[in-house]
């Protein structure tokens, strides 16, 4: 069973929040889409609807969204009205799949842009924005599941050029097994908090960086 990222009656509304912030900040604000979805990656905006907070989606129009993601970003505080479009841009569309598939999946927004680029959003706009969501869900999957074909614990030792044996050293677990997480002969999903918590402190990172979806 797929475990969300949060209850479905707020993906509606993580939807058309998303598809109108990346449809003003793209189109109204003349923002490059692959800065925008950078921004909003990184962003606590970004966290935050990927919980979909009750405090925060709910009450937050898109283009304050928007606003807040910008100013987070870059210190800069806009003021640009937004265009009027008669009909669901690419951008919207953008936007809008990409809230479904984070609360499908229940994969970090700035893991889904490891994977996928603006200019690869565009292309698919143009087979899948009248098709069931579902086609899009499923060419995300196999793209994310090509892309991070290794286990997500061994893509952090390698990028920080940590051997098994140091990272065992420094984090107190054992060599034998992070060399079976990292073989997949074990789930870390099912390992203890205590073990997680010890590797993802190592690396800087998130716990739920470090399991697999």
């Amino acid at each position: 069973m797929t475990m969300h990222a949060y209850p479905e009656t707020y993906v509606s509304k993580a939807q058309y929040r998303l598809g109108d912030a990346f449809d003003y900040a793209i189109n109204s604000c003349n923002i490059s889409g692959d800065d925008f979805m950078h921004m909003f990656a990184c962003s606590s905006v970004g966290r935050r609807m990927a919980k979909a907070e009750r405090k925060y989606i709910p009450v937050k129009s898109a283009i304050v969204i928007a606003l807040d993601i910008v100013e987070e970003a870059t210190g800069k505080v806009l003021d640009i009205e937004p265009k009027i479009n008669y009909a669901r841009s690419p951008e919207y569309w953008m936007g809008w799949a990409l809230a479904y598939y984070q609360w499908w999946s229940d994969r970090q927004y700035k893991e889904i842009f490891q994977v996928v680029s603006y200019k690869d959003l565009q292309k698919m706009y143009y087979t899948l924005h009248e098709a069931d969501i579902t086609k899009f869900t499923d060419i995300m999957d196999r793209l994310m599941h090509e892309h991070f074909a290794e286990t997500n614990l061994k893509r952090f030792r390698s990028y920080t050029g940590m051997t098994q044996t140091e990272l065992a050293r420094q984090s107190g677990v054992s060599l034998r097994s992070i060399q079976m997480y990292e073989q997949r002969n074990k789930d870390i999903n099912k390992a203890s908090v205590e073990t997680v918590y010890r590797l993802a402190k190592v690396f800087g990172c998130d716990v739920e960086d470090l399991l697999e979806h």
